[in-house]
């Protein structure tokens, strides 16, 4: 008897899935973008990349130059060692520890994965780009009733059938116009 009442009750979970998927299904809007390709056509994401990419090689530049004064000071410290008393030696060896830690440290500070000043002036810098662009993606998802819009990039897409609707034209048609109004 038991058994009789779990086919049933599957039987009817069945056809209720039958018949309600396919309205269900057809209920819901789904559309996607491309943030990759925004970011890459995007004139404020662009002047953002361009000015962390400016600083990442000025941040480079001065390491650089730390690392050629370090090179420096070991090679001039190699030539004179034998010349140089036990006190200027341990003296020299000691200036090129604390140019080495220095130099460490500097690079521990720019580009610390997460917490490195890179990654912070990233965030400053893209944080309002981001916003106008999730802004336009609400609007058109508002204006054109899309129930869910994803992003091909995070890799959240596996298929997008040719009659799901790419966004991320209208998108960028839109960012273009200058005419965001980000909401608080």
């Amino acid at each position: 008897m038991r058994f009789k009442n779990v086919l049933f009750a599957g039987a009817a979970l069945f056809l209720m899935l039958v018949f309600i998927a396919p309205t269900f299904a057809q209920s819901n809007q789904i559309a996607y973008i491309n943030s990759q390709q925004i970011l890459a056509n995007f004139k404020e994401a662009i002047d953002a990349q361009k000015k962390i990419d400016e600083l990442n090689k000025q941040w480079e530049k001065e390491g650089l130059e730390m690392q050629k004064e370090l090179q420096d000071l070991q090679e001039r410290f190699e030539s004179q060692s034998l010349l140089l008393s036990e006190s200027k030696r341990a003296e020299k060896a000691q200036e090129i520890q604390n140019l080495y830690l220095k130099i460490q440290q500097f690079q521990q500070e720019k580009w610390a994965p997460g917490s490195g000043q890179i990654y912070q002036k990233q965030e400053e810098f893209m944080a309002p780009v981001l916003e106008k662009i999730n802004a336009v993606i609400k609007k058109i998802g508002d204006a054109e009733k899309y129930d869910y819009i994803f992003d091909t990039v995070a890799g959240n897409i596996l298929y997008a059938g040719e009659e799901q609707k790419d966004l991320t034209d209208q998108v960028l048609e839109e960012l273009n116009k200058g005419a965001v109004a980000v909401e608080e």
